[in-house]
C-alpha cells in the first residue's frame, strides 16, 4: 500500500507541474507547432537533459525499484523508419488534439470534460494497435 501512495503522490505532483508549466495549455501547444514559441521546445528539452542524466545515474549507480530488483534500461532498435513514423504520426495526433497523451489526465483533473473524447480515442488507438501489432512490420 506504501508504494501505491508514493505512486500517487509522484503522479498528483506531476500532474500540478503540468498544470502549472502550461504544458497542458491547448495555447501553448498551438504556438508550439507555429514556431511562434521557444516555451514548449524549452520544457520539452530541459525533460529530455533530466531524462538522460537520470538514466545515466541509474545506470551507474545500480539503483534498485521499490521491490529491490534492479532497473534494467534495454538499448533500442536504431531502425530509422519506426521511430520516424512513429514520431510523425505522435505529433499529428498531438497537432490535431492539442494534448499530448501524459497532460490529457490532468486536463481531465482540472475539469475539461472534453477531453474524455481524446481519452475514448487513445484507449481504441491502443486497442487497435494490440491487435495488429503482430501484423506490423517490425
Amino acid at each position: 500500500m506504501k508504494k501505491y501512495i508514493a505512486f500517487f503522490s509522484v503522479g498528483f505532483v506531476f500532474g500540478i507541474l503540468l498544470i502549472i508549466s502550461e504544458v497542458a495549455s491547448w495555447f501553448r501547444i498551438f504556438e508550439m507547432f507555429q514556431f511562434k514559441s521557444f516555451h514548449m521546445y524549452g520544457v520539452i528539452g530541459s525533460a529530455v537533459i533530466v531524462g538522460i542524466a537520470l538514466v545515466q545515474l541509474i545506470k551507474q549507480k545500480e539503483i534498485k525499484t521499490f521491490n529491490g530488483k534492479p532497473i534494467q534500461v534495454k538499448d533500442k532498435d536504431k531502425g530509422f523508419t519506426n521511430y520516424f513514423v512513429g514520431g510523425i504520426i505522435f505529433g499529428f495526433g498531438w497537432a490535431l488534439a492539442g494534448a499530448c497523451p501524459g497532460p490529457m489526465y490532468a486536463l481531465l483533473g482540472t475539469g475539461y470534460i472534453s477531453i474524455f473524447i481524446l481519452l475514448l480515442g487513445a484507449i481504441l488507438g491502443t486497442f487497435v494497435y494490440g491487435v495488429l501489432k503482430s501484423k506490423l512490420p517490425h
